[in-house]
C-alpha cells in the first residue's frame, strides 16, 4: 500500500556546514499515530520544518499519496492537508477561541464576517473531534490544555489530513494528556493522520502505532510500538543504555529558605500568590508541581529578588533577604537556574568563558583593578567545561552556537560551580535530550547532597517524583497539597491537585509542610 506521505532521501546543510538531516527517509502510513523521536541535534525539528514548508530540502523528495511534492511555504502544506501545532503557541490572547480559530479563513455572508456561522463551526468541530471547547471565551483566559486544544482546531478547522504535533505534551498535566491522547485516538479513528513529536518516552509507547528514532541527522530505525520497550527506545536514541534514576538520600538539616505569608501581585495588581508560606532545609529538593500559570514561577522569581513583594518575608538562614538586589541575595548564596536558559539565563552572542562568570564580575579571581583577568577567566571555563562535561570546541566559542543541552549545561555549571545555600531550579531539562537530563539530574542531587536547599519547578511529573523529597501542589498561587514523596505519590494523585479538582485539608498537609 502506498504511504500517505514520505520523505525520501531527504538532506539539509545549514551554513557554517552543520548537517541537520543526511538522507533521511520517513514513511507515514494514512491512519496512524507515527512518533519520530531522538535527542536534540538529531534533526527531527528540521525534517518537520521541511514536511509544513518553512524549511526546504538541499536534497531528497517529498511524496504525498505517492506524488511528488514541494512546499516553499507553510501556506502551501496548509492547502495540501498538512497542519503542524507547534511547543509554543501562536494564539491571540485578547480574540476569542472561535475568532483565533478562523483567523484568516473566516466565513462570510457577502463581504461582512458571518460571526454566528463561525461559532457554529468551531462548536461542531470541537465536538467531533472530542477537542471539547467554549468557542467564545478569550483564549488568553483559558489554561493551557484548552489553548492546545484551539491551536488543534485551527489546523482541523482548514482540513489538515495529516497533523504534525511538536512536544504536544510538555506542559500537560496528566488528566490533560488523557484528554489530548483521546483526542488523538478520535482524529485517527476519523482518518487523520497524526505526527508525534515527543521527548517523553512512556507517552511515545502509550499513544503511537509506529516509532521513527532519529540520532546525528539520520534515521537509525523505524519500529512497531508494541515490537519495542522503553529501554531500547532510549538506547536507540542515545547509542549506549541511559537510566534516568537518582538516589535520594537527603540529611535534612536546618532550615535554610523560608517564605512566610508571600503576597505577590502581576503588572497589572492581580494576586498571583497568597499568604503562601514554605520552607526548605538544606539537604532536601522541594519540588512544585502546578499547571503552568498558578504561581510557581512568580515565587521563584520573588525569591530570587526579579519580582517585589507585595507583602511576607523571605529569608535566608533566618535574615530577611526582602530589601536585597539580586546580587546581594547571590552573595547571600541564593543561586537561580531559570525558565528560559536563552532569554534569561545566558548571553548567547557572548562566549562560554564569559556566560560562565557573567553573576561574578566583582569577584577578584576574575576582575583585578577595574580589568578582566582573562587567562584566570578562561582556565576557570575550562574546568566547568571538563566537570560538567559540556560539548564545545572551547571556552572563546559563542554560546548560542551549542545545542540546548550543552547550553543547560553553561547555566548549570555557572549556578554550581560554587556550592549554594539555596537552589532555585525552573523547568532544569526543557527540551534537553535524555543524556543531557541525566546529567542534569545528577548535578542537582550532588549540589543536594552538598547542603545545598533546592526549590524545584518542574512541568514534567515524572521529573519531580525522581529527584524531589517533598512535593507541594500549586493551584491558583496557593499550595493545595503536599507530599513526602515515595512510591504511593503517582502523577495522576499529583494530575488531581493541580487541575483543582481535589485540595487537602491543613492537616492532611501538615506532616508534609513540616
Amino acid at each position: 500500500m502506498t504511504p500517505l506521505l514520505e520523505a525520501i532521501g531527504i538532506g539539509k546543510t545549514y551554513p557554517g556546514g552543520v548537517v541537520a538531516n543526511d538522507g533521511v527517509n520517513l514513511s507515514v502510513a494514512s491512519g496512524e499515530v507515527h512518533a519520530v523521536v531522538g535527542e536534540n541535534g538529531a534533526g527531527k525539528s528540521t525534517l518537520m520544518k521541511i514536511l509544513f514548508g518553512i524549511e526546504q530540502p538541499d536534497q531528497g523528495e517529498l511524496r504525498l499519496d505517492g506524488r511528488p511534492i514541494r512546499f516553499s511555504n507553510p501556506r502551501e502544506a496548509i492547502d495540501a492537508g498538512i497542519g503542524m501545532v507547534f511547543q509554543h503557541f501562536s494564539l491571540v490572547p485578547s480574540f476569542s477561541v472561535y475568532e483565533n480559530v478562523v483567523l484568516g479563513s473566516e466565513p462570510r455572508t457577502g463581504i461582512r464576517f458571518d460571526r454566528g456561522k463561525a461559532i457554529e463551526g468551531v462548536r461542531a468541530l470541537s465536538e467531533r473531534f472530542r477537542l471539547r471547547v467554549d468557542p467564545t471565551p478569550p483564549v488568553g483566559q483559558l489554561p493551557v490544555g484548552q489553548q492546545q486544544r484551539v491551536e488543534i482546531l485551527k489546523a482541523l478547522y482548514r482540513n489538515a489530513q495529516v497533523l504534525i504535533l511538536d512536544e504536544p505534551t510538555a506542559v500537560l498535566a496528566p488528566q490533560e494528556v488523557t484528554e489530548l491522547f483521546a483526542a488523538i485516538r478520535a482524529l485517527v479513528e476519523q482518518g487523520r493522520t497524526v505526527i508525534f513529536i515527543a521527548h517523553k518516552l512512556p507517552e511515545v509507547l502509550e499513544i503511537s502505532d509506529r516509532i521513527t528514532v532519529m540520532r546525528a541527522g539520520k534515521v537509525v530505525g523505524s519500529v512497531t510500538t508494541s515490537d519495542v520497550t522503553e529501554k531500547a527506545l532510549a538506547t536507540m536514541m542515545v547509542g549506549r543504555d541511559v537510566a534516568l534514576r537518582v538516589e535520594r538520600k537527603p540529611h535534612r538539616g536546618e532550615r535554610a529558605l523560608a517564605v512566610e505569608r508571600l503576597h505577590l501581585v502581576d503588572e497589572k495588581r492581580a494576586t498571583v500568590c497568597d499568604d503562601l508560606t514554605l520552607h526548605v532545609r538544606s539537604g532536601e529538593i522541594v519540588g512544585l508541581a502546578g499547571v503552568e500559570g498558578n504561581g510557581q514561577a512568580q515565587l521563584l522569581e520573588a525569591i530570587a529578588g526579579l519580582r517585589p513583594v507585595a507583602g511576607g518575608h523571605i529569608s535566608v538562614d533566618g535574615a530577611s533577604i526582602v530589601s536585597l538586589d539580586v546580587l546581594q541575595r547571590r552573595e547571600r548564596g541564593v543561586a537561580s537556574i531559570p525558565e528560559d536558559r536563552i532569554a534569561e539565563g545566558l548571553a548567547t552572542g557572548a562566549t562560554v568563558a564569559e556566560n560562565l562568570v557573567a553573576t561574578r564580575l566583582d569577584d577578584r579571581r576574575y576582575v583585578r583593578n577595574g580589568l578582566l583577568d582573562l587567562k584566570a577567566i578562561r582556565t576557570h571555563a575550562e574546568r566547568m567545561i571538563g566537570r560538567f562535561s559540556v560539548r564545545v570546541s572551547g571556552p572563546q566559542a559563542a554560546v548560542g552556537t551549542l545545542s540546548g543541552g550543552n547550553m543547560q549545561k553553561i547555566v548549570v555549571a555557572r549556578e554550581l560551580s560554587e556550592q549554594p545555600k539555596v537552589l532555585l531550579v525552573s523547568q532544569p531539562t526543557r527540551g534537553v535530550d535524555l543524556a543531557s537530563t541525566q546529567f542534569i539530574w545528577h548535578s542537582l542531587t550532588e549540589a543536594r547532597d552538598a547542603g545545598a536547599a533546592v526549590l524545584l519547578s518542574s512541568a514534567d511529573l515524572s521529573e519531580l517524583l525522581a529527584l524531589s523529597d517533598r512535593i507541594l501542589v500549586f493551584y491558583r498561587g496557593r499550595v493545595v497539597a503536599a507530599f513526602i514523596n515515595s512510591d504511593e505519590v503517582t502523577p495522576e494523585t499529583l494530575g488531581a491537585y493541580m487541575l483543582g479538582l481535589s485540595r487537602q485539608s491543613p492537616e492532611e498537609m501538615k506532616a508534609a509542610l513540616a
